[in-house]
Formats: C-alpha cells, structure tokens, sequence
C-alpha cells in the first residue's frame, strides 16, 4: 500500500526533488532579510531592510533563477547546510523540517493557497524596506523575523524568542 502521506512527511531534506525542495519556500521573504551579527556574542539580530532582488509586496526574488548574478553572496539552501543556519526565520519550512517539525497550517503547501502566509502575519509584506533605501542597517534592527506571529485563531503559532539587545559592535551576515 502507497504511503498518501505529504512528501515532507515521508522523506528527508536531502532525499527530495528539485521541485520538492523549492516548493517548501512559504513566500515569506525573511530569509530575504539584512542580518547584522554581533561580533563579541555571534548573535543574529534582523533588520527590516530587504535584498534589493525581493519584491516587497509579492515577498518573492525579482529574478530568482539568476539571483546571484546580481547578489553573489546570496546563499543558495542546502539540505545539509540547513542545520547549521542560525540566521533562518523559526517559521522557515526547511528550519522547522530539519528539526523533526511539520508545516504549519499557514504554509502554502498546507492551506493550499499562497496568500496564506501574508494572512497569518508570516510574511514581510508592508514590513520592510529596499536595501537601496534603507541607510546604514543598524538603524533598522527589528525583532519580529526573529520570532513566531502571536497565535491566530485556527493556525498553529509557535515559541517566540525574546527580543534581542542591541549589540554594540556589529557585522552584517547571510
């Protein structure tokens, strides 16, 4: 008898399709985030300051399939990588599935509907701005990529992380 159950309830990270692999993306946009990290405590802190590549209304790349033509240091998710990034949202499919986790009931291959993640909060629609006019990152740490929506009605919410402090020395990260 053929096991019905979603793929991402049946195989690994590393044992999915291309096509698998990228359907798991939510649309959300975070990962799409400026990170600062602070180089006494290695601690991530987000900004709300987006990659010049992401359409902020639609949270999607401008030009996904040559994203790293225009952002070279753009970083392209590996199954085996995915562990080991401290910098993913804790909403993040990949973050959540590596972890012995599921999808939550806003992800689009739940719900069956990409507007889903916007409605739940998740995504960084109307939250962010271009990196080209945005400044200097430090003026635009923000904790809210950093942590869970507050639970909605009928959506499964999740731990929130306290908010961080401002670190005092910083470099910017992934």
């Amino acid at each position: 008898m053929p096991d019905e159950r979603p793929f991402w309830k049946r195989k690994s990270l590393s044992a999915m399709t291309r096509t698998e692999w990228e359907s798991l993306c939510d649309g959300c946009g975070r990962c799409c985030l400026h990170k600062i990290r602070d180089e006494d405590t290695e601690e991530v802190h987000f900004t709300n300051v987006a990659c010049r590549m992401l359409d902020t209304q639609g949270c999607g790349c401008r030009d996904y399939a040559n994203r790293r033509d225009h952002v070279p240091d753009c970083v392209q998710l590996k199954a085996k990588m995915v562990p080991a990034l401290d910098w993913l949202p804790p909403t993040c499919a990949y973050h959540l599935l590596a972890r012995g986790e599921d999808l939550p009931d806003w992800h689009p291959l739940v719900s069956g509907d990409p507007e889903s993640v916007h409605r739940a909060g998740i995504s960084v629609r109307g939250r962010v701005v271009s990196e080209r006019d945005a400044g200097a990152l430090e003026d635009h740490v923000v904790s809210w990529p950093g942590r869970w929506p507050p639970r909605l009605p009928g959506r499964r919410g999740g731990p929130k992380a306290a908010d961080p402090a401002a670190p005092t020395r910083r470099r910017k990260t992934g």
